[in-house]
């Protein structure tokens, strides 16, 4: 199952690699705004890694607020590897499988919007922070549990399965670090509202990330449900509300 699971997500984000960047707000603001957690706080020079590269959207803010530094590109979809400009280090690896052995210890390993992808993003999580070299720093923005209520909500009324992706509870993430290495620990809820509720999910789609454990739904079920979605505002818009988790650990 798991294999089935990781090749299914790796083939959707082939598939969706060439237009990702149009569709990626949410991942373009996320990436941009861990990329400046990291400017406030002192991380040596050396390896940096961008584990789960995309399109190299964190990798290109990192670099944009450090002339002096590159950051490694990490992925296991050849079709985003190949995006990246020429001059770039990049290297195409599942990281479902660890971490590539590197000559040297990394100094930041940053990862946006990768984690939860992965098959055991405790598990993962705990041996990146221990392949860290001293002092060295792990940069993470993670979408959370708490997540999608409105997507919860219209399902349970319309008594059928959400198909969201199960995500990580905020609390099991931290828990595999040691509390004093938190430098930064912060949810953020983004609310993204439109005129109707499959505005909110096409994007998703179109960014590679529909996978689904969960059996797929019908179209007439889709109907069902989307006549379900809570209205937000008084303008009669719909909602789709993230948790994101934002996170830097030291070594």
């Amino acid at each position: 199952m798991q294999k089935t699971w990781s090749s299914q997500v790796n083939k959707n984000f082939n598939e969706a690699a060439l237009n990702y960047n149009e569709s990626a707000s949410i991942q373009k603001s996320a990436a941009l705004e861990l990329a400046k957690i990291c400017s406030h706080h002192a991380i040596k020079h050396g390896l940096w890694v961008d584990l789960g590269s995309g399109t190299g959207l964190l990798a290109k803010s990192l670099e944009n607020l450090n002339p002096n530094q590159y950051v490694m590109r990490l992925d296991n979809s050849k079709k985003m590897i190949d995006q990246h400009p020429e001059k770039s280090v990049k290297e195409l690896w599942d990281l479902n499988d660890g971490l590539p052995k590197w000559s040297e210890k990394p100094n930041l390993l940053a990862s946006s919007f990768v984690l939860h992808w992965l098959d055991n993003p405790q598990k993962q999580l705990k041996e990146w922070f221990n392949s860290l070299s001293l002092h060295g720093c792990i940069a993470l923005a993670v979408p959370v549990k708490g997540s999608f209520p409105e997507w919860y909500e219209a399902a349970e009324k319309a008594n059928l399965t959400c198909t969201a992706l199960d995500l990580p509870s905020h609390d099991s993430l931290i828990r595999v670090v040691p509390k004093q290495s938190i430098l930064y620990n912060k949810i953020e809820i983004i609310n993204q509202t439109a005129k109707k509720a499959t505005s909110l999910l096409k994007p998703m789609i179109k960014v590679g990330a529909q996978s689904s454990k969960k059996e797929k739904l019908s179209i007439s079920d889709w109907r069902h449900l989307l006549s379900f979605w809570p209205i937000s505002n008084q303008d009669e818009e719909v909602s789709l509300s993230w948790s994101i988790q934002f996170l830097l650990i030291r070594r």
